[in-house]
């Protein structure tokens, strides 16, 4: 028998999966438009900008590759690598000494930390680059490494001791028991069980790094500390008749860290479900 329930039940099923697939189509589609135009020559983008190629050939790619995308890619690849672990285990350690261990005004602590969330990038860019070149440290690599630690340290501490907050206490009582000390405890015990929700940091830290672009446009000034966003930018300057070579470095750009969140997907949901949600 058909009740008023079930068909409401099989409505709403319905209603939420034609949502979802349009969400994929409004998501999926731009990006194999992007990818297929890098397969095509001018003339078949301004032909048909919305056919299939006529012939699937590497030759963009390869001349995207050429052209500085190689060089771009290794440093983003660098930069972003750099910064992620030395953001995560920094502020695991912060979170850590916040949740686990007697720190005199760790409110107080806390709240600077999570007061540098308020702080927009453009406000601090004129006294920072003052302080760069004052420092020697303008147009190098360890002004990226500095910035993006240093702006990425409040957030990435807030989510990693939402999640360290609901561990039980009597493991780290238990590996003093064993003689662990706070480092050990922590390496060993406390850091394993935060996997997860180390994970989604590890994957947002990475998407911030590798898409970010006024640090990476105001603190270097060209030569191999260019990362993907002021590449791209510059290879649409000068080629930018070539539009399949464009759409060619911004597909290589996008493939590595598309690979990285299908590969950790799991860990990405299910760290932010059990850190942001508590």
């Amino acid at each position: 028998m058909v009740t008023r329930t079930s068909v409401l039940g099989v409505v709403a099923r319905t209603f939420v999966a034609s949502f979802l697939l349009a969400l994929a189509v409004v998501v999926i589609y731009p990006l194999l438009w992007m990818v297929l135009n890098g397969f095509k020559t001018n003339s078949e983008l301004f032909g048909n900008p919305f056919a299939l190629p006529l012939q699937f050939t590497w030759e963009n790619y390869a001349k995207a590759w050429n052209r500085g995308v190689s060089s771009y890619l290794m440093t983003s690849i660098l930069v972003t690598v750099t910064a992620t672990i030395a953001t995560v285990f920094i502020s695991a350690w912060a979170a850590y000494g916040l949740t686990r261990m007697q720190i005199p005004f760790s409110r107080t602590v806390l709240a600077l930390i999570l007061g540098g969330l308020m702080l927009a990038p453009a406000v601090a860019l004129i006294p920072l680059v003052r302080m760069f070149q004052a420092l020697g440290l303008y147009n190098t690599f360890w002004a990226l490494l500095i910035l993006y630690v240093a702006f990425r340290i409040p957030f990435t501490t807030f989510l990693i001791r939402a999640y360290m907050v609901d561990l039980p206490v009597e493991i780290d009582e238990a590996a003093a028991v064993d003689g662990a000390g706070k480092a050990r405890a922590f390496w060993s015990i406390v850091l394993p069980m935060c996997k997860p929700i180390l994970v989604s940091s590890v994957i947002l830290n990475i998407l911030f790094t590798w898409n970010e672009y006024l640090f990476a446009m105001v603190f270097t000034s060209g030569g191999d500390l260019q990362t993907l966003p002021i590449g791209l930018t510059n290879l649409m300057s000068k080629h930018g008749t070539e539009y399949p070579v464009v759409f060619a470095g911004m597909t290589i750009a996008a493939v590595p860290v598309i690979l990285l969140f299908f590969l950790t997907q799991k860990y990405f949901v299910r760290g932010l479900a059990d850190g942001v949600g508590k």
